[in-house]
């Protein structure tokens, strides 16, 4: 909404323009009326709208066309005053003043203009019947008026609805010669009744009006009201209104309604409660709102927002199958003016054996896109209706931006959940197929990607002693002399070779060697295509050499050439050095001696399996739980199995304490 308004009056000599400004102002009809009124500015709280108001007179006598000219280009709304007894006035309407103006704006801004007939108490009968084929005629005109200077009459009305064309414009909303909604006014409110329907049954239910009601007017509609609001759609639409609830063409027709009995400001209030400008276009404060994001700090999304994005893919999962088919994901993405994800996004996240995206996959995307440009984010959370939905300021509330990674660093733990993992290693090395297996895909079903599918990203969840964390792998492109810093940034690095290539590892090497070695970033290296017969690499140190050299972990063998989905233990590992970079984990499975293989040997214990299966059968049969619990048995082999976890937590504990 405009901060405020400037209401210019211009007209033939004698019509009575200064007459009325006065009038306004002082409230009563002046004894003497100067030629030109000085320009007036009533406060905001004076206003029924509060918005400050500028009104400017014009005089023939005292300025110039350019002046004219000039306080047209300013003004936000023109009043054309004519005198209703003065036909000449009349016909200067539209031979004159009309053209004048047009000639003046532009055509895709043009100014709204009011006719106002002065000196109503001058005659007795009304000049409508000469007015309403003009106003019929030039779309630019918003209403008349007639008053009185002189008896006071309509003066307060006049400026009102000056005022209200300038904040609460009919033209983009409506159109007179056809009688109905402006398209892009149909797409603006079928948005807005897309995110008010929460449960996406294609009505709003009583429950959702109410919501609605309260959200764009902060007051709920009481029973009786909201019954004869259904009952006038009822009576004037068939399908208006179905199972009791208001469809979108009812929810439509309402708003036609609200606009034809001249109550437009009301479609705008909800147009704007929901981020929408005079243009009909989301405003940049709405899809954009401010967002501290300090240096080497990263952004995530919180609890709020993944309750809020669980509902939206409840909402449209309606098969219930716990994936988006194509058609779903169309239909969730209606309310976006554009489609944001492509087809890469199906082999950057998880997806099911028809190659839908699940619902892990879907939130995987989702933190993916906060982590790497947290504006789309909110640009995203802004068109699903996130603020409006959970009741919050803006989208902002939805991100919290993580702590400097340094201090975590010094503190020695971290309350991250997103952790990035830069993929390294020249051409054919396997750096695709590594990320492709972390979403479950083995070598045959990679194949099946088409090249203008693929994707540099891949993200999934991985459980790291027992929290869910996201790992992001980044597949960065082999090119050695011009590594960004964004290649560099991460919270662990991959460096991939072809054990079946002989030059491979040489990439590698250098790569560590140039960017790495005094880096604290933790860096592991990934023997790819170990079901291959591995070859001497060219390097003049092999890579168990080269590991041992730099006192890194010895190279990690990988193949997705499997008949089964890839193995995701590595994942859970590099993970694992992301949040505990001071760690230094060393042996990673070699000897089984280091806290991580330590953690999950102690969570893979036959006798801890037992007890959670047991409690498990407990929990879901009630018959056996009375039996357990009389069990005395079931409840030594508990206690046991307690015993055994708090001691080997405890050692794990002092472990750590001596790493660090």
């Amino acid at each position: 909404m405009r901060k405020d308004v400037r209401i210019l009056l211009v007209g033939e000599p004698k019509v009575g323009k200064t007459s009325l400004i006065m009038s306004l102002v002082s409230e009563e009809f002046p004894d003497e009326v100067p030629l030109r009124a000085e320009e007036i500015t009533i406060p905001a709280d004076v206003t029924p709208e509060r918005v400050p108001t500028h009104i400017v007179d014009y005089s023939e006598a005292e300025q110039s066309d350019e002046q004219l000219y000039q306080e047209i280009s300013k003004a936000n709304v023109i009043c054309i005053v004519y005198s209703v007894n003065n036909k000449k006035s009349i016909e200067k309407v539209t031979s004159h003043w009309i053209p004048l103006i047009n000639d003046r704006t532009d055509k895709d801004s043009r100014v709204p203009l009011i006719l106002v007939g002065n000196k109503s108490d001058l005659v007795e009968h009304s000049s409508m019947e000469t007015i309403l084929p003009i106003m019929n005629q030039y779309q630019d005109i918003e209403t008349c008026v007639e008053c009185s200077a002189k008896n006071l009459k309509n003066i307060s009305e006049l400026f009102y609805y000056a005022q209200k064309a300038v904040l609460h414009p009919t033209g983009p909303l409506y159109c007179p010669e056809e009688k109905e909604l402006k398209p892009s006014c149909i797409k603006s409110l079928t948005r807005i009744f897309k995110v008010s329907d929460l449960d996406n049954d294609g009505i709003l239910n009583d429950n959702e009006l109410n919501f609605f009601q309260r959200t764009c007017f902060n007051t709920p509609l009481a029973p009786q009201a909201l019954e004869d609001v259904k009952n006038v759609v009822r009576r004037n639409m068939a399908d208006g209104v179905q199972d009791n609830g208001l469809s979108l063409k009812g929810f439509l027709f309402l708003h036609t309604l609200f606009i034809q009995r001249g109550r437009h400001e009301t479609t705008w209030t909800v147009l704007r409660r929901f981020g929408y400008d005079d243009d009909l276009e989301l405003t940049q404060e709405y899809l954009f709102p401010m967002i501290k994001m300090p240096p080497d700090c990263t952004t995530e999304l919180n609890h709020n927002a993944y309750l809020f994005l669980q509902s939206v893919f409840d909402k449209h999962d309606k098969d219930r199958d716990c994936a988006l088919s194509p058609e779903e994901v169309k239909d969730l993405f209606k309310v976006f003016p554009y489609m944001p994800w492509g087809p890469d996004v199906n082999h950057t996240v998880c997806t099911n054996e028809q190659g839908w995206i699940t619902y892990q996959g879907y939130l995987s995307q989702w933190t993916l896109t906060t982590y790497l440009d947290v504006q789309r984010s909110l640009e995203y959370l802004g068109y699903l209706g996130y603020s409006i939905i959970y009741e919050q300021e803006s989208q902002a509330a939805a991100i919290t931006v993580t702590r400097n990674k340094r201090i975590d660093l010094q503190k020695k733990q971290t309350q991250r959940s997103v952790f990035r993992c830069n993929v390294l290693g020249g051409r054919g090395s396997g750096k695709s197929a590594f990320l492709q297996a972390f979403l479950g895909k083995n070598l045959q079903g990679q194949r099946r990607i088409r090249d203008d599918h693929k994707s540099f990203y891949a993200i999934s969840t991985t459980y790291v002693y027992g929290q869910e964390k996201y790992l992001l792998l980044h597949e960065v492109m082999p090119d050695f002399d011009f590594l960004s810093e964004a290649d560099l940034a991460c919270d662990v690095v991959c460096l991939v070779y072809d054990v079946n290539n002989p030059g491979s590892f040489e990439y590698c090497a250098k790569v560590y060697k140039q960017y790495f070695i005094d880096s604290k970033t933790p860096c592991v290296v990934i023997a790819a295509k170990s079901d291959l017969h591995e070859v001497r690499q060219h390097h003049s140190l092999s890579p168990h050499e080269f590991c041992r050299k730099h006192k890194l972990h010895p190279p990690q063998p990988f193949t997705c050439s499997t008949a089964e989905a890839p193995s995701k233990d590595i994942y859970t590992r590099l993970t694992t050095m992301a949040m505990y970079p001071h760690a230094r984990l060393r042996c990673m499975c070699a000897s089984n001696r280091c806290t991580y293989c330590l953690c999950q040997n102690l969570l893979k214990l036959e006798l801890l399996r037992s007890i959670k299966a047991q409690l498990r059968r407990v929990l879901f049969n009630r018959h056996m739980a009375q039996a357990d619990l009389k069990n005395s048995t079931f409840w030594l082999r508990a206690s046991v199995g307690a015993t055994v976890f708090a001691v080997l937590g405890f050692a794990m504990y002092r472990a750590l304490l001596k790493q660090r």
